[in-house]
């Protein structure tokens, strides 16, 4: 059997899904630390699992069709793309955002496969979306759209075969649009979405579950080194509630988080962001929805920079945690000149390849979303397991849980990625990720 070599693996798959940059991103960065691995394990070479791994269960596309407030007819296109089923349902949230192409679900949805399998519980991968933005529409136009994007969607999802959550532009209220149209339609009452109000079965500690949960894989990457958050000080990039979260966690733990950011620009206070500024930040971004550029007014000693990121501030710990690709290689490199000695991701893939290179050339503690940034979907496992059991548990309850969950794959991160002198976490990640897929895959023979 031949060897599987880096580049001829990534022509084949460029060339096959022509114009998705961001899935051969995902994908490349994947197959590096995969392919030497596969190489020594011809179980896996002789079955060919990284080829069917990066080929999609089934890409389903549809039309949604919706009625604006003044009675015109307005129309966008939906996905979902089920990725891999081998350990479990279909897993993985729905973003409503102009920016949503097949290409992007697909990164995302590749990544999910190997983020689901570090949770150790029994979920597949998948995501899905459509290019509609709910920003600036009104709580009908955006019923409609959602009940008009689950009359497609419903017959392709169930609670044994697709369970799908929310992401960008999805939270509780696009969810129980949603759900409420599930319901009319199937006539069911089951857990076919996560991320559903706790009125109706939702979870416990969900909205904070994804920021919380790179906090507390960050906490286990310093640990390794005998060391802690106190003291430290801290970037954190996006003013979402993962941003949110990751910002109320650190400062508990006893980190000072200097910098956030919106698609304007990136707020900075040498003061430090406390719980009394996190709550501002709260109401400009989810009540007033207005730019953290206000933020400044309010504390002058504050400063507001348009059109940049905070990676620039020296900071001894960063957190991206808005979206893909927003940290650099020469980010990157001003982030390391500056002492800074962990990057834990709290996005899907906000680090570019190069970016990378340079964490691992430097070998400081670098968390990859698919592990560090697990907590969200861990939560929404256990919602599902909540609605199975008619039960719901507290939130100090579900934060233990999610606490636990993320040593688990914190220790599996080490374990594949354990190099001399330092832990590879992207090498620990996609193997420790991979494994269980793949022997699954195998064991159901070729299909």
């Amino acid at each position: 059997m031949q060897e599987l070599e880096l580049n001829s693996f990534m022509q084949g798959l460029t060339r096959r899904n022509p114009g998705q940059p961001e899935f051969h991103q995902a994908v490349e960065e994947v197959a590096e630390k995969l392919i030497p691995f596969i190489n020594e394990n011809p179980k896996y070479l002789d079955a060919k699992i990284l080829e069917r791994m990066t080929e999609p269960d089934r890409t389903i596309s549809f039309r949604v069709t919706w009625q604006d407030d003044e009675g015109n007819i307005r129309v966008n296109r939906g996905h979902r793309v089920q990725f891999n089923g081998a350990i479990g349902p279909y897993k993985g949230g729905l973003r409503f955002d102009k920016s949503v192409t097949l290409g992007t679900l697909k990164f995302l949805g590749f990544e999910q496969v190997l983020k689901n399998s570090l949770t150790t519980l029994p979920m597949g991968g998948a995501k899905g979306g459509s290019d509609f933005n709910p920003k600036g529409k009104t709580d009908g136009e955006i019923m409609r759209f959602c009940q008009a994007f689950m009359t497609e969607l419903y017959r392709h999802i169930g609670k044994d075969t697709d369970v799908p959550a929310g992401d960008i532009g999805v939270g509780g209220r696009e969810v129980s649009y949603m759900y409420g149209q599930y319901r009319r339609i199937a006539n069911e009452f089951t857990g076919v979405l996560t991320g559903k109000n706790l009125a109706f079965g939702g979870s416990n500690a969900r909205t904070e579950a994804t920021g919380y949960g790179s906090v507390y894989f960050g906490r286990e990457m310093l640990a390794v080194r005998g060391d802690d958050y106190n003291g430290k000080t801290a970037a954190v990039s996006g003013s979402g509630n993962v941003a949110q979260y990751t910002v109320e966690k650190l400062t508990q733990l006893g980190a000072k988080v200097l910098t956030m950011s919106d698609r304007g620009g990136f707020l900075h206070d040498p003061d430090g962001i406390d719980s009394e500024k996190l709550a501002h930040i709260q109401d400009l971004k989810n009540v007033q929805r207005v730019s953290l550029a206000e933020y400044a007014t309010k504390y002058p000693n504050a400063t507001y920079t348009k059109n940049a990121r905070p990676w620039g501030v020296k900071v001894d710990l960063a957190f991206p945690s808005a979206t893909q690709n927003e940290l650099d290689e020469n980010e990157a490199q001003t982030l390391i000149d500056n002492g800074c000695i962990l990057v834990c991701e709290g996005a899907n893939m906000p680090s570019t390849i190069g970016a990378i290179k340079i964490f691992e050339k430097n070998q400081i503690m670098y968390g990859p979303g698919k592990a560090a940034n697990a907590g969200g979907v861990a939560i929404s496992g256990l919602e599902m397991t909540q609605n199975s059991m008619r039960l719901q548990w507290s939130f100090e309850e579900v934060d233990a849980k999610l606490q636990d969950i993320m040593k688990k794959i914190h220790s599996k991160c080490q374990k594949y990625g354990q190099e001399d002198g330092w832990v590879d976490y992207v090498k620990g990640a996609n193997i420790g990720g991979f494994v269980k897929v793949a022997d699954a895959m195998i064991a159901y023979g070729v299909i």
